[in-house]
């Protein structure tokens, strides 16, 4: 069955304190299983409300697959992990029209695409033409099969995790699979004391069904509408073109910001502000959103200790006005 594309019509308008709140109930919950982590949580947390999708890359068993689980429970929504593998078909993510005896016709038979939150789970395993199904359904949150364009549910959001390039048997992501990233993170190791709760605890994967929803799809709709209305002042769209320009004249680094990644750099910022329960954008939400936003599209050139960290080397090279 494929679920409701509508925009929920009961859905309540929350202001920023409430927004707050439940996005901070979110956080707790989260943070039970996927442990020493609050900040990727948040992060995670903040891609999702600016309505983008997110790429995680890191190790093998570093808990990515995971921290996918628990946002489809506490966000309540709709999920479904799509395995990637070389032999893995765009019809096994978006679905088949299969003949019908009965109906003397074609019965479209819809894939896992069709869900709230996506998995794709180690998706540069699979070759260039399977990733590129995905490509439609994050930029137009909808698929076309068979001549037919089909709507996506209502939020939609994709979570990629993808193992380092040096890796055997894994495909680079194409820089236009890559943009369609709103934000790059990396969940790294715990620090020694979240991992001795981690080896003495219960394993996490049993934990996760103990993990009630936090918020409806409601709330959750209306926390991304209460995010769209964080104002940001004419000084900081001044300090965020200001990095989107020097990104683009300067020899230190090829290709320069597109104004896609200019927007979501924008979207993140408020959801950010969100979080932390303020109604405005400050040049730190920026700044901290930067790395995650702009590292995977950004190639730092100019060498130096920041050469493998773009956003550090503009936020030190941009001033703020």
């Amino acid at each position: 069955m494929i679920i409701s594309t509508d925009t929920p019509a009961t859905a309540p308008r929350l202001g920023v304190a409430e927004s707050h709140a439940l996005m901070a109930g979110v956080t707790r919950a989260a943070s039970t299983v996927i442990l020493g982590k609050e900040s990727v949580v948040r992060l995670a947390l903040t891609c999702l409300i600016a309505r983008g999708h997110l790429l995680i890359e890191d190790l093998p068993g570093v808990g990515k697959t995971t921290l996918s689980h628990v946002l489809a429970n506490t966000l309540g929504l709709s999920f479904q992990r799509i395995q990637f593998t070389s032999d893995l078909l765009p019809a096994d993510i978006l679905g088949v029209s299969v003949f019908s005896r009965d109906l003397g016709a074609f019965d479209f038979h819809p894939g896992p695409i069709f869900s709230q939150l996506i998995l794709a789970d180690e998706v540069n395993r699979a070759t260039p033409r399977t990733q590129s199904a995905l490509l439609e359904a994050m930029e137009e949150r909808q698929v076309t099969i068979d001549g037919k364009s089909r709507p996506l549910p209502n939020p939609f959001f994709v979570i990629a995790t993808q193992n380092p390039s040096h890796h055997a048997g894994t495909f680079p992501l194409p820089e236009s699979q890559l943009d369609r990233f709103n934000m790059c993170l990396q969940v790294g190791y715990p620090d020694s004391k979240a991992e001795r709760e981690l080896l003495r605890g219960r394993d996490r994967r049993d934990l996760l069904g103990e993990i009630p929803p936090v918020l409806t799809v409601e709330q959750l709709t209306a926390i991304q509408a209460a995010a769209e209305r964080v104002t940001t002042a004419d000084a900081l769209l001044d300090y965020l073109q200001d990095l989107l320009e020097f990104s683009r004249v300067s020899s230190d680094y090829a290709p320069g910001l597109s104004p896609r990644a200019g927007l979501a750099i924008l979207r993140s910022a408020r959801a950010w502000a969100l979080l932390q329960g303020r109604d405005h954008v400050l040049p730190e939400d920026i700044q901290t959103v930067l790395p995650g936003v702009v590292n995977h599209r950004l190639n730092h050139i100019g060498g130096g200790a920041d050469s493998a960290s773009p956003a550090a080397a503009l936020i030190e090279q941009v001033p703020v006005p």
